[in-house]
């Protein structure tokens, strides 16, 4: 069964889709099966992997709240063993259109589950907020991976969305696990990086990944030309450090094992 990884921070510009797509990307390179699920309505998931969401008939709102599964929406993509679940302009409008109904927490968890048996990891990216979606990407996952900017602000809102998660545990899925924080956009010139990690090991003892990604001007071109930063530049010194976080997390799933 997979293991699902929902990336989680309602900030904006902290490194969260950038995230998504090139550890699934690095995940899919070291042979693993992966599918990822664009839960952002902004879909730059989708078109970070080349697929125009904007076009796209079926997408992740079709599944959430309409007849569609989750298996009739999954794209292929540039990546051997890579699939993805895409996101399209309507899915804006599940934040609304849920809020009726019973389940609304259950809706993408409940289609995970049908093709959960396929993937070894399926990554989910979640908008930029703490809304209903962002809620439904928590009840599906197992652990959460939260990406931390190395800046000033950075800290700010962390206790709100650690609370929200506490409240999914409490009240929704018990067994869901913070995985760790990623320090992201890291420059160890800056003085203030090092005050940002000290503080981030208070909330998090024992839970900040040792990789760290760098302020990399490649990973903020790769996007643009709907790739990967593998496919866009491998020997940057963003694709290294997508490897590597790829890497550790096979390693702490290896050893919890």
């Amino acid at each position: 069964m997979a293991r699902v990884i929902s990336v989680v921070n309602q900030k904006g510009g902290v490194g969260k889709t950038t995230t998504s797509v090139n550890l699934s990307a690095y995940l899919a390179h070291l042979g693993k099966s992966v599918l990822l699920v664009d839960l952002d309505p902004q879909g730059n998931a989708s078109s970070g992997l080349g697929i125009d969401f904007k076009s796209l008939t079926n997408g992740l709102y079709e599944v959430i709240t309409g007849p569609y599964n989750l298996a009739d929406i999954i794209h292929p993509t540039a990546h051997d063993n890579l699939h993805l679940a895409p996101a399209n302009q309507n899915l804006a409008a599940a934040n609304i259109e849920l809020v009726s109904h019973d389940d609304r927490e259950f809706k993408l968890h409940n289609n995970i589950k049908d093709v959960r048996s396929r993937y070894d990891y399926i990554i989910i990216d979640s908008p930029p907020s703490l809304g209903i979606l962002t809620i439904n990407g928590l009840v599906a996952a197992d652990e959460v991976l939260i990406p931390v900017q190395c800046e000033y602000y950075a800290l700010e809102g962390l206790s709100q969305l650690l609370n929200t998660i506490n409240l999914v545990k409490e009240n929704l899925k018990p067994e869901l696990k913070v995985l760790g924080a990623l320090m992201t956009m890291y420059d160890d010139k800056h003085k203030l990086t090092q005050e940002i990690f000290d503080e981030l090991y208070r909330y998090f003892p024992n839970r900040i990944f040792r990789t760290v990604i760098p302020r990399n001007i490649r990973l903020a071109e790769a996007p643009s030309f709907g790739r990967s930063i593998l496919h866009y530049d491998r020997k940057s010194t963003g694709a290294k450090a997508y490897e590597k976080l790829a890497k550790e997390i096979i390693l702490l799933e290896n050893y919890s094992n």
